[in-house]
């Protein structure tokens, strides 16, 4: 009898060990087969790894083109040669929707963006080809007509919104509509106060601001003619035979330095006034759009 109970001992005890050598067995495969399908996400995180930097450092080397081409770039505009487009940065990244710096990685890569929305290669390098495409497309945003305005699409504006407050009224007509958009606009430069204009009302700039003052608007072809016998040397590009200002439709406002003075260390101070930077950010809101050529010449085209 005490035999019988201690084979069943052994046997239970025998079953025991089997039980946990089964289970042992089991969690070590198991463990053993997570081990061997882990690895499986490791190649898509070690390629994601390795295309992020290729991308970067392709944008890295548009950057440092970018960099030199600002300043160096050779092309031709308005029959004179130009050199660089540091005057039009601001306008380019307006464009791009970029606030970055034309040297870095980020800015390349939204000219690559941009490139490719224009059917362009798009390597992030803003060489002449994407210079004139995109000229091209800052002046299909002008005005499209170019006809004389007539008597009753005119108003005389007063000498408090001109640069020059002794101008002949024949010169400081304006067209209508353009006139109440540029008070609106002028109304909202005097409320930011980053700009700190000097003002006699919430929607008067005061007698001694010159900022945003109207320094030229409506002219007659005579009197167009007249400014190209003064400066023969102008070109198309300063003064055009067929002048956006006979439409009473484009401004010339005050930005700073030589009010029109198209020379490049000239409009190298105007691109860099806060008046200048502001009408470039918010000028579209009150239907204006630019010449970029010439800093202070702002066209209504609503």
């Amino acid at each position: 009898m005490k035999n019988a109970k201690v084979h069943v001992l052994l046997v239970l005890m025998l079953l025991v060990a089997v039980v946990t050598t089964v289970s042992f067995s089991a969690s070590s495969s198991s463990q053993s087969r997570r081990a061997k399908d882990a690895p499986s996400t490791t190649p898509t995180t070690r390629v994601t790894s390795k295309t992020t930097a290729t991308s970067s450092s392709a944008f890295a080397t548009a950057a440092i083109e970018n960099a030199s081409l600002k300043n160096e770039l050779s092309w031709t505009f308005g029959g004179k040669q130009q050199r660089g487009w540091y005057l039009y940065d601001l306008l380019i990244g307006k464009t791009l929707d970029s606030s970055h710096d034309s040297d870095t990685s980020d800015f390349a890569a939204a000219v690559a963006r941009w490139q490719k929305r224009s059917g362009l290669g798009a390597n992030g390098v803003f060489d002449e080809n994407s210079l004139m495409r995109m000229i091209s497309q800052w002046q299909s945003n002008r005005l499209k007509t170019r006809g004389l305005a007539d008597a009753s699409q005119l108003l005389v504006g007063p000498p408090a919104d001109f640069y020059d407050p002794g101008r002949a009224e024949e010169l400081r007509q304006v067209e209508r509509n353009t006139y109440a958009a540029y008070k609106q606009m002028v109304a909202a430069a005097i409320a930011d106060p980053s700009l700190n204009l000097a003002h006699s009302s919430r929607d008067e700039l005061a007698p001694k601001e010159k900022y945003f003052k109207i320094v030229s608007a409506f002219r007659s072809p005579a009197y167009q003619d007249e400014l190209r016998r003064k400066s023969p040397n102008s070109g198309t590009a300063g003064l055009a035979v067929n002048s956006p200002h006979f439409t009473g439709r484009a401004l010339d406002l005050y930005v700073g330095g030589d009010p029109v003075d198209t020379a490049d260390a000239n409009r190298a101070i105007q691109v860099n006034t806060p008046a200048y930077r502001w009408l470039v950010r918010n000028a579209e809101r009150f239907g204006f759009r630019p010449y970029f050529y010439e800093p202070w010449h702002w066209e209504y085209v609503k």
